[in-house]
């Protein structure tokens, strides 16, 4: 039977001092599977190393069966690795048996994608349970679920039942519930993709004043480079098992290495060409069509590019298509413009920008053709 769960000395919510130690370290993971249909072993995930440092919000994108789920679950010592090592608040937990998992486990909360509420339970009931399971006493229960409620915008909810409540209020009680046991690290799978665009929001934003009040360390997975851009001060892209990008999210997005991030990151800073827009380029000049570059630039350097183009060719630039963002503060994102010139001044004008003192600076074009 697990010990009764004790409080701390200082049960205050709101303090730091009962959330230090945290972190995620995962190095060399490697995790296999037996294929259902033969013998062969699938690899889920290959040679894993991650470091998530005390205090932050680090993301880990990839599309489905890339392998973060899996990399969640080992954090979590729900799975076990086949090779390699997770370190969660300085312990070793690949290294312990069930028992003393179950007790890591209560410094490691859990925020599910679909919520996972017991519908016989009121909301207050749903978010005592994890104190319940731990031997929790009455007033123990009390004193800390009253001010999760607060936390999170639901005291005047706490006797309704699941049913009564939205999809972003259900979620709120999630992750009340995933801090009852006052953990040092709080992990999410894919918490905000059931939900709509603006409770979307609402529960980034609650997140990021949990990272903030009370110093968890927050490690998230998810499919949606949005969710990273407003959440995460650090991201890591796995695909086909192994991570292939890793930075903060600002070097993420502003320089992507690997093809599958770029990928990612278009969705967000409009690098992909609508269709509307494919469909008018061609590949060759002719009359009645002009020149299509994309511009994509990052920080306050790079933002005079079109003024400075007009200046340079005595033209006038057509914005096409364009789409600014803010990342980590500066100004990230993508332009389409057209303009009429000569083909000799736009290939002079296309080496300057592509030189290695504006790639510094974090500004690059692309020739996309001739657009009608």
């Amino acid at each position: 039977m697990n010990a009764p769960w004790r409080p701390d000395a200082d049960d205050r919510l709101n303090t730091k001092a009962s959330y230090e130690s945290t972190g995620i370290v995962v190095e060399k993971v490697r995790k296999t599977f037996d294929a259902r249909k033969n013998s062969k072993r699938v690899v889920a995930l290959d040679d894993v190393d991650l470091s998530v440092r005390e205090g932050a919000i680090v993301g880990v994108i990839g599309r489905s069966g890339a392998g973060k789920s899996t990399l969640i679950r080992l954090i979590n010592g729900l799975e076990r690795p086949s090779a390699g090592r997770v370190v969660v608040n300085g312990t070793e937990i690949t290294s312990l048996d069930e028992r003393s998992l179950r007790q890591v486990r209560r410094s490691i909360g859990m925020i599910f994608q679909h919520f996972n509420l017991l519908s016989s339970r009121t909301v207050f009931d749903n978010i005592a349970l994890p104190l319940e399971i731990a031997g929790a006493t009455g007033s123990q229960i009390d004193k800390a679920v009253t001010p999760l409620l607060d936390l999170v915008g639901l005291a005047e909810k706490r006797d309704r039942y699941p049913a009564e409540l939205s999809g972003g209020q259900k979620q709120r009680v999630g992750i009340a519930r995933a801090l009852a046991t006052r953990p040092k690290v709080l992990l999410s799978d894919e918490a905000t993709s059931a939900l709509d665009p603006e409770t979307t929001e609402q529960i980034l934003e609650l997140l990021k004043k949990i990272n903030t009040e009370l110093g968890l360390t927050i490690l998230f997975i998810t499919h949606e480079m949005a969710v990273v851009k407003a959440l995460a001060d650090r991201v890591a892209v796995i695909e086909q098992g192994r991570i292939i990008e890793e930075g903060s999210t600002y070097d993420v997005f502003a320089a992507p290495r690997h093809e599958v991030t770029r990928r990612f990151v278009s969705t967000v800073t409009g690098g992909l060409v609508p269709d509307w827009l494919r469909a008018r380029l061609h590949t060759e000049p002719a009359a009645g069509r002009s020149a299509a570059l994309r511009l994509s630039f990052a920080g306050k350097d790079s933002q005079a590019v079109v003024s400075q183009i007009a200046r340079e060719l005595q033209t006038d630039v057509n914005i096409l298509f364009g789409q600014i963002e803010a990342i980590a503060g500066q100004p990230f994102g993508t332009l389409v413009v057209s303009l009429d010139v000569a083909a000799e001044r736009l290939d002079r004008l296309v080496r300057e920008l592509a030189t290695p003192e504006r790639s510094a600076r974090n500004l690059t074009v692309e020739r996309l053709g001739y657009v009608a």
